[in-house]
């Protein structure tokens, strides 16, 4: 059976139109729906996220995008992982800790520090050399850190609806690479 998708979106809840909305759509991917999608905590949003693994049956593969990629490391720090969670897609990681953090997106400084310990199962990091809230060599140290692959995506901006990234097809073919790696062969894949 195809891992289901657990799509974990950023600040805002990644509107109408942005890809992961897309791909809740598509492939039938449960959502990781915030108390409060604009006021992130650690412990909070890796709880949320917890319990929608609970809740999904099945292998998993989780897709987060910006503040949901800190969601999804601060989880398998506090939680240590999950043995159905096969592996995560981790897109254009926003940086708490940078420092112009506090005028750009001054919520997220509330999910520092950010943990960079090695992940409990494989991930790969999609980041742009030119996006706003982290710097292409500090999302490669991401990577590094959480022992994940580093995609570089070229300068795509924040990879999300303000950058074009309404439908964001190279991101679904990175998708269906990650899932042939991360899955047995007699799986089937999207």
């Amino acid at each position: 059976m195809t891992p289901h998708l657990v799509i974990v979106p950023g600040l805002g809840g990644s509107g109408p139109g942005h890809w992961q909305r897309r791909w809740q759509e598509q492939y039938g991917a449960a959502w990781v729906e915030q108390d409060d999608p604009d006021a992130p905590t650690p412990q909070a949003w890796a709880d949320r996220l917890h319990q929608v693994i609970a809740q999904t049956p099945g292998d998993l593969v989780l897709v987060g995008h910006s503040c949901g990629v800190l969601t999804i490391v601060h989880w398998a720090q506090l939680y240590g992982g999950h043995e159905r969670v096969r592996g995560a897609l981790l897109v254009a990681p926003i940086d708490p800790e940078q420092a112009d953090m506090a005028q750009l997106a001054p919520a997220v400084c509330a999910m520092a520090p950010l943990p960079l310990s090695p992940l409990p199962f494989p991930a790969m990091v999609v980041a742009s050399d030119n996006d706003p809230y982290v710097g292409a060599a500090r999302a490669e140290a991401f990577a590094a850190a959480w022992e994940a692959e580093y995609v570089p995506a070229g300068e795509v901006g924040h990879i999300n609806i303000a950058s074009g990234h309404g439908p964001w097809p190279e991101g679904e073919i990175l998708l269906s690479e990650a899932l042939h790696a991360w899955t047995p062969p007699d799986i089937v894949r999207f």
